[in-house]
């Protein structure tokens, strides 16, 4: 725990990380656990690791912001399930990570901390919104973290700083407290350095809780234990578009240079998609339908608090008629049927997990991509959030580098529940390329 506290001291100033630090109780937690060990007493699979936690978890005690002037002293009295498991399994709570107001885009700044910035290149954004956990794992201020994912929030940061984020299926990972808890485009997930850490994590806080009703009959499936696996004859399916979409050229050049690194691992690699259609509609949709009934209230009594993006999903979710929502689920029906047909064909389909590399650190959002505009702060996620609506599983996990030292990493979404299988293949990919162990060569403080 020392030894990473250290780490915090030596390079949070730099990046803005962490946002709310617990180091005594950490220390003294730590000191407690080094005596359960002495006594030889059974632990957790997670025990002694420090963690550190979104600040979109609630923390008892410990204050938790959602990144909002709204709650910039707010301290909860409940604990987020996610959190609760993981101590459980005896992680130690180092403290928590930045993430963007409400966690609405995928640039990690607020009005309450500021920026966190890429330790690749500090002058690049690291993604988001779980992108003070990233940073935190890349700078080894942790070993293991949390996060959650909407349209691209545990699969974004990680690609920018060269980690790993799985976003599972919704329910495998339960979540509480929710106000939608019937909602199943936000998940919650882990996030670490490798497939193994991710897996470990995974194994500590899968499994259903009768709070969170989307878990219910989704048992809790072993990954860590079994990553090894043989892939000969395995189909894949390689989009370095998704059937179209903008991607920056040294973004599909990095990605392109692994493509036979499946093909070594005996995988049979063939160039495809499904169909997206309709699926930015069905995205665009809920997203502003649950932005209205997380935060509407908050919005309607802090007037003028909150940033203009999250206004825009509240006030365009407001708009929405029933037939609107009819609409979008029509479109999402069609969609799930062409996407599990697909996947009937190909166990695994690889694509990139962002359009683009990090960005200027000052910039919100991306405004065009290869000179196409795009309206919104959503629309350069779509590789990200077209998989969300679709439930299937999926990873960010590094593939590379731009010449300039910038992190890509490459997405991996597998069949329905099967987390395993996609951390399975995750694992023979990082097996042999190696990428994770690149780590930010970050200037010392004076």
């Amino acid at each position: 725990m020392a030894a990473h506290l250290a780490r915090v001291d030596l390079h949070n100033e730099a990046v803005n990380a962490v946002v709310t630090l617990a180091s005594d109780t950490a220390l003294a937690e730590a000191e407690a656990a080094d005596r359960t060990l002495a006594r030889g007493d059974d632990v957790g699979p997670l025990h002694g690791l420090p963690v550190a936690h979104k600040d979109l978890f609630v923390t008892a005690g410990l204050r938790t912001t959602f990144g909002s002037r709204v709650f910039a002293d707010h301290v909860p009295t409940e604990t987020s399930l996610i959190v609760e498991r993981e101590r459980r399994a005896g992680a130690i709570t180092l403290g928590k990570t930045n993430t963007p107001e409400f966690g609405a885009g995928s640039q990690t700044f607020n009005e309450v901390f500021g920026a966190t910035r890429n330790p690749y290149d500090l002058t690049k954004t690291c993604g988001g919104s779980s992108g003070g956990s990233a940073v935190a794992l890349a700078t080894g201020m942790v070993p293991i973290a949390d996060g959650s994912d909407l349209g691209g929030s545990l699969r974004n940061p990680a690609s920018f700083c060269n980690v790993v984020g799985l976003r599972p299926t919704p329910g495998r990972v339960p979540s509480w407290p929710d106000a939608a808890p019937w909602f199943p485009f936000g998940v919650a997930g882990p996030m670490a350095r490798t497939v193994g850490d991710v897996a470990l994590l995974l194994d500590a806080v899968a499994g259903p809780d009768s709070r969170a009703p989307l878990s219910v009959g989704i048992p809790a499936v072993p990954c860590l234990d079994a990553l090894s696996r043989d892939f000969r004859d395995v189909r894949v399916a390689w989009s370095p578009d998704l059937g179209g979409l903008p991607v920056e050229p040294d973004v599909t050049a990095v990605l392109e240079r692994q493509r036979g690194t499946f093909e070594s691992l005996g995988c049979l690699v063939d160039d495809g998609c499904p169909d997206f259609s309709g699926a930015d509609m069905v995205f665009t949709t809920w997203r502003a339908w649950v932005y209205d009934l997380l935060y509407g209230e908050t919005l309607d009594r802090h007037p003028g608090m909150l940033k203009d993006t999250v206004v825009w999903n509240i006030e365009a979710g407001r708009r929405l008629s029933g037939r609107d929502l009819a609409d979008a689920e029509r479109a999402r029906a069609a969609l799930h049927d062409r996407v599990r047909r697909f996947m009937t064909e190909y166990e695994f389909l690889l694509l990139p997990v962002t359009q683009v590399l990090p960005f200027d650190i000052d910039q919100p959002y991306v405004t065009d991509i290869n000179g196409e505009a795009l309206p919104t702060y959503l629309d350069w996620m779509k590789s990200c959030y077209q998989i969300s609506v679709t439930c299937l599983p999926a990873v960010s996990i590094p593939c590379g580098h731009t010449d300039e030292g910038l992190p890509v990493g490459l997405q991996i979404v597998g069949r329905p529940y099967d987390e395993r299988g996609v951390l399975q293949l995750a694992h023979a990919f990082e097996q042999a390329t190696e990428f994770w162990k690149r780590r930010p060569d970050l200037p010392s403080p004076p």
